[in-house]
């Protein structure tokens, strides 16, 4: 047999294939319907009753399309607890699509989303963030308690002050992002001019600023608000905290992007938050909405923002969790 026709007969072979699996990709992302699901999920999560919510559609349908979505790669799945998430797949398993189905998100990310579907889907994300909200005012006087269910302070707040201090470039102005009882404001007011402390919970902020007040700390500034409020007020810090934070936020994407747009050029972003876990407890006892994250979904979230991924940290706990501290920065541009 002739070089030649070994290769024609290894390509008549693998042929078929390939194109099957092309075709299984564009039939799953040709129906209008996918095409929307896939944009909702293209930067947060959620599970198939919120997904029937946001598209006014019974369970058994959704879940029809979704099994079409993910047969062809183009979502995964994650259990948390009874409930099963979806998200859109960044990379397909199969390495010879991959570079189809990024030209295909990169087509859906110009969509723009109905407008009744917006609308549901902001009411989702609203439920989410209320009921976290809720939950720290309701509970205030019990935060350090349930931290520590978790993980406390004393327990990685060595390793945290280690990577802020091996990052810096600039010490202006710093933002800490949902500050709790304020155990990282010490060392921040120590490195900056100015710290701010940011929390949209009233009770929340109202206990941080008594307890960093005995501390006699005068340069930080407690604000009210969100990620939005920090944008309005046109905040720069050459460095941000998210300590323990994304767990709690309704849609950890946007919050990494805020911080990339609040972030001075070459400022930093340090995210603690846990790994994936299977504890679902943490929901009802600490007001998590989520139940941690695999550590590529934090690098995609930053690069997707913009930012170029630094030191990483992983810490395991005794009572099995696991931190992940991770650093990211805002490369100058250049022109």
């Amino acid at each position: 047999m002739s070089a030649n026709s070994s290769i024609t007969s290894t390509y008549d072979q693998t042929a078929p294939q390939a194109v099957g699996a092309i075709g299984i990709l564009c039939k799953a992302a040709g129906d209008p319907l996918r095409i929307q699901i896939l944009k909702v999920l293209q930067q947060n999560a959620y599970g198939v009753l919120e997904l029937c919510q946001v598209f006014d559609i019974r369970q058994s349908a959704m879940s029809h399309h979704l099994k079409i979505l993910s047969n062809a790669g183009l979502v995964s799945s994650r259990r948390e607890g009874t409930t099963i998430f979806y998200r859109r797949n960044p990379l397909n398993p199969d390495i010879d699509l991959q570079s189809i189905q990024k030209a295909l998100f990169q087509a859906i990310d110009k969509a723009v989303v109905d407008s009744d579907i917006a609308e549901r889907l902001a009411d989702i994300n609203r439920e989410r963030a209320s009921a976290s909200v809720e939950f720290f005012n309701r509970n205030v006087s019990l935060f350090e308690e349930n931290q520590d269910l978790i993980a406390s302070w004393t327990d990685y707040g060595d390793s945290v002050e280690s990577l802020l201090d091996s990052s810096l470039s600039a010490t202006t102005q710093a933002l800490e992002i949902g500050p709790g009882y304020g155990q990282f404001l010490k060392k921040l007011c120590a490195t900056f001019d100015q710290v701010i402390a940011l929390d949209n919970s009233e009770e929340m902020l109202d206990q941080c600023a008594q307890r960093v007040k005995k501390q006699g700390l005068n340069n930080i500034n407690f604000m009210y608000g969100d990620t939005f409020s920090a944008l309005d007020a046109k905040i720069n810090a050459d460095f941000i905290s998210l300590n323990m934070v994304l767990h709690h936020n309704p849609i950890p994407g946007d919050i990494i992007k805020h911080c990339a747009e609040l972030l001075t050029q070459n400022g930093v972003l340090l995210i603690t938050d846990l790994c994936a876990h299977d504890q679902d407890w943490v929901k009802q006892s600490c007001g998590d909405l989520w139940l941690g994250f695999d550590p590529k979904e934090i690098t995609d979230w930053a690069q997707h923002a913009g930012l170029e991924e630094g030191n990483s940290l992983f810490l395991t706990q005794r009572n099995g969790f696991r931190i992940q501290l991770r650093q990211f920065k805002k490369a100058a541009t250049t022109t």
